[in-house]
């Protein structure tokens, strides 16, 4: 078990450098004077990237550039190949165009003399549905012969090279504004002017101008070991091993009070102690092997769903839009089985094979079979709890939480069987079984069926159907919680109900003060309907900027967008700094300013406990002088702004993907884990608050 928490804390700390796509480029040339650049992409399972040509308003565009060219020109535009998907985004109010798997990018060109020098290219975006990445480039540089210039060719004056800016005009390129324009935050278009001319000129602003060489360099050091020590609070699959566990426990105890398997426990202790009444040791010892066998076959179905699907796919499971409608269909087949409308339940012959075969048996077979006749009768109850328990942990992208979350289930439904055949008195003091089961089937209904919501939203949100919206979803889940209340205070009664007993008979006050919360939960979502944050739904409900009547305008800037500037202000201000590693076409930077900074909490402490830097990494502003840098033993050349971020975001703290958010005291040290996509106000106000407290000591 310490072998496999190692592993993952492993796996865990180096997940935040991403290389989704690998690309290499080629200059294929023949027996003519024209030849064409290729660049050819392969991208992994979940990732996509960007087409060409998707204007000012999108995101990153695949674009040809050029450095230098000599002895050849440019024919027609940057041309994509393969499979080209289009997608209506809600939040881009266009269709946008992108390659999944594999995509090939062909540039044209004419060779104008015998000899030909080419320094060009190729810049590309790429999302999932959760990060997207800075822009990226792909170089291609090559020089040589081409034979087939005719021989007049060589007596013609060189022509000058073509300057980058030229080349990026013939081959179709954006200007650098519009560029920058990409994916603005709905209400930010009118601060666009103000961000290019800030940009531009912070490169060389006075207030970064102030600080020393020393500290410049203390700014950019590395801090990757440092953050891996602290964690990050923002990935969803880092859920601890303790919570999952805790997971499985509940829901064991919640199977252990259905009537389908309540009412067998007295049989099953009744017949051990029948089985060894002369022998009383040996009772003791049966029943906790046949508790043992009950969480070994349930162990064994955890750990076969994580040996199936395996680490990398249970980590792509959970924004699988095809997965996510299946999850959804599922639990509400549940729920409906939970409601009474028809049964889950496994062909009787195989429970009476297995039994038979068990009275056949002796020994530790016999008891084991007898566990497994168990879990095949007691299916209909077990399923949907089951179902829903692996639906959570295999979503959750942690590859242990299956098999941990299946001996907590496990654990608590043996238990009692051993208890009870070791104590037979507890019997006696045992609730009996009776409608109250039914009540407990019914309130698991209504919450698989609240589950269920989040998953199609997931796929809604994935394939741009739009059908669950913020609003949609929170009305679907105030009508929920309204007929789960008027269920649980007697007002309303399903078939279920009428085995249990007298349809007349009042609830029990537990469940008529249950019943009140959930009418009182029902109505807190009431105002989410005109924009209200809603933060104890935030972690479930579509992210803010899918309503369509929203009251909340309000939106959060930040006052830098330079990092050197960020930092010296801060530490004259005496505050912490909050790294906003961001995109003008990260879709998910977006989301988390619409759906979390909009929060009045978290609002107010990032505009008066910290200094916000904003780092745009697809930042077109050209810097007043490329940069020449190491990154992973390779010289990597800086052209723009946003390249510069880009490089801090990797060199100084080993993340590529956006959104990514840092906290830093004024020397540029971390101040707790760093922060990813997550729509969770309270985590994110945690994370806050941990920044502020480490730099408060």
């Amino acid at each position: 078990m310490t072998l496999a928490l190692l592993m993952l804390v492993t796996v865990l700390a180096h997940a935040q450098m991403l290389d989704p796509v690998k690309f290499s480029s080629q200059l294929k040339t023949g027996n003519t004077a024209e030849g064409e650049i290729v660049f050819t992409g392969k991208i992994d399972k979940g990732w996509h990237v960007y087409s060409t040509g998707l204007g000012a308003d999108g995101p990153i565009s695949a674009t040809f550039n050029v450095n230098k060219l000599d002895g050849v020109e440019l024919v027609g535009r940057l041309t994509p190949k393969g499979h080209e998907i289009k997608s209506y985004d809600k939040l881009f109010e266009m269709t946008l165009r992108y390659f999944e798997n594999s995509v090939q990018f062909v540039q044209k060109v004419r060779f104008t003399k015998p000899s030909y020098t080419i320094d060009a290219y190729l810049e590309y975006g790429a999302c999932n549905d959760q990060n997207c990445l800075p822009p990226t480039s792909v170089d291609l540089k090559k020089s040589g012969k081409s034979p087939a210039v005719a021989a007049a060719a060589k007596g013609a004056p060189d022509a000058a090279p073509q300057t980058q800016g030229q080349a990026a005009l013939q081959a179709g390129g954006s200007s650098a504004h519009a560029a920058a324009t990409a994916a603005m935050a709905p209400g930010a278009a009118d601060s666009l002017a103000r961000l290019q001319a800030d940009s531009a000129a912070q490169v060389t602003a006075a207030t970064a101008g102030n600080l020393s060489a020393a500290d410049k360099d203390a700014l950019w050091r590395p801090v990757v070991k440092q953050l891996q020590q602290f964690g990050g609070t923002g990935d969803i699959a880092n859920k601890s091993v303790l919570y999952i566990f805790l997971m499985g426990l509940v829901g064991g105890l919640l199977a252990l009070v259905m009537p389908c398997i309540w009412p067998i426990i007295p049989m099953t202790v009744s017949f051990f102690l029948k089985r060894s009444k002369d022998d009383r040791k040996r009772g003791v010892r049966d029943a906790m092997t046949y508790g043992i066998a009950i969480v070994v076959i349930y162990l064994g179905l955890g750990i076969g769903v994580t040996a199936v699907f395996g680490p990398s796919t249970l980590n792509s499971l959970s924004t699988n839009a095809v997965f996510n409608i299946f999850l959804f269909l599922l639990l509400v087949v549940f729920a409906v089985s939970f409601f009474g409308w028809f049964e889950i339940k496994l062909p009787d012959s195989w429970a009476n094979k297995v039994d038979t075969k068990a009275s056949n048996t002796t020994g530790l077979l016999s008891i084991f079979l007898m566990a497994f006749t168990l879990v095949l009768v007691s299916f209909s109850c077990t399923a949907p709890i089951i179902g829903l328990l692996l639906v959570q942990t295999v979503t959750s992208g942690n590859w242990l939480a299956p098999a941990v979350g299946m001996l907590g289930f496990a654990l608590a439904l043996a238990v009692p069987f051993t208890l009870f055949a070791m104590f037979p008195t507890l019997m006696k003091k045992s609730p009996k079984s009776g409608a109250w089961m039914t009540q407990i089937k019914v309130v698991l209904g209504f919450v698989e069926l609240a589950f269920a919501l989040k998953f199609f939203s997931v796929a809604d949100l994935a394939y741009g159907w739009h059908l669950l919206d913020r609003e949609v979803f929170l009305s679907l889940w105030i009508v929920i919680f309204l007929a789960l209340g008027w269920y649980l205070i007697g007002w309303l009664k399903f078939p279920e109900d009428q085995i249990g007993g007298d349809l007349h008979k009042p609830m029990p006050v537990p469940a008529i003060m249950l019943g009140l919360c959930s009418l009182a939960f029902a109505i807190y979502m009431v105002p989410g309907l005109w924009g209200a944050p809603c933060k104890a739904v935030s972690a479930f409900a579509p992210p803010m900027n899918t309503q369509d009547f929203n009251l909340n305008t309000k939106t959060v800037e930040a006052k830098y967008t330079n990092y050197e500037e960020g930092m010296a202000a801060a530490k004259a201000q005496g505050k912490p700094v909050l790294i906003d590693f961001t995109g003008f076409g990260c879709v998910n930077c977006r989301k988390m300013e619409a759906a979390v900074w909009t929060d009045p909490q978290v609002s107010d402490k990032l505009e008066k406990d910290y200094v916000l830097i904003s780092l745009y990494v697809d930042d077109k502003t050209p810097l007043p002088q490329p940069m020449q840098v190491e990154a992973n033993g390779q010289t990597r050349t800086l052209r723009t702004v946003g390249d510069k971020w880009s490089y801090l975001q990797s060199h100084k703290f080993g993340a590529n993907a956006q959104p990514f958010y840092v906290a830093l005291d004024n020397e540029g040290n971390p101040l707790t884990g760093s922060f990813s996509y997550k729509e969770d106000v309270p985590a994110y106000l945690d994370f806050l608050n941990k920044g502020l407290d480490n730099y408060a000591k």
